[in-house]
């Protein structure tokens, strides 16, 4: 709440002192409703990504090298956490760079490109977690990725997306069962989403 905002303000300013942690003037802003933090756009609605960041994937073309590539996975490495399941989704794009593999930009590959540049004409806005509302875990395998999404329920029982992780499968993993991926994708979500986890419930 606004009114609680400068006895909080107190008490960490307070707790820095006691520490010894010094600030920048120059980088503390005070007594706003949202900014830019830590890259992201923080505000009362929630975490937003920085529209610069999805501006730069929109104006690429497709790369027509390894440069290239690695240049837009870096570019989509810095939001994935808005894009769910993006592993599974450039996993044509991600297979180029396999040692096996020639750059060969397929009709598969420009799919990709086109579906996550069209994702991101309207990515989420992701929620902070509330410690007093119990988490919830959706996860899912394929033959060639794990993908897995924690959220929660809004104080209106809307349920909001916290955060999206996935992953491509290593070599050996692709020769698991279906049950055993299953197993892989929550083992994934509990040692990345950990620190989410700690002290809620998770269902």
């Amino acid at each position: 709440r606004r009114c609680d905002h400068p006895e909080v303000l107190r008490v960490i300013l307070s707790r820095l002192i006691e520490y010894g942690v010094t600030l920048n003037p120059e980088k503390c802003v005070f007594g706003v409703t949202g900014g830019k933090l830590l890259g992201y756009i923080i505000s009362s609605r929630g975490i937003d990504v920085d529209p610069t960041k999805i501006w730069v994937v929109l104006e690429m073309v497709p790369p027509s090298d390894e440069s290239g590539i690695r240049s837009f996975l870096r570019k989509l490495g810095a939001i994935r956490r808005f894009i769910p399941d993006l592993s599974f989704a450039i996993h044509p794009i991600n297979n180029l760079l396999k040692k096996d593999y020639s750059i060969d930009w397929t009709e598969d590959c420009n799919e990709a490109f086109d579906a996550v540049k069209c994702f991101l004409l309207s990515p989420p806005t992701l929620m902070p977690p509330k410690p007093d509302h119990p988490l919830i875990l959706y996860s899912r395998a394929t033959n060639v990725s794990l993908a897995c999404m924690l959220a929660q329920e809004d104080d209106d029982k809307r349920e909001r997306v916290i955060y999206f992780i996935s992953r491509t499968l290593l070599d050996y993993e692709t020769r698991y069962t279906q049950a055993e991926r299953e197993c892989l994708a929550i083992i994934f979500a509990t040692k990345c989403l950990r620190h989410y986890m700690l002290n809620q419930e998770t269902r």
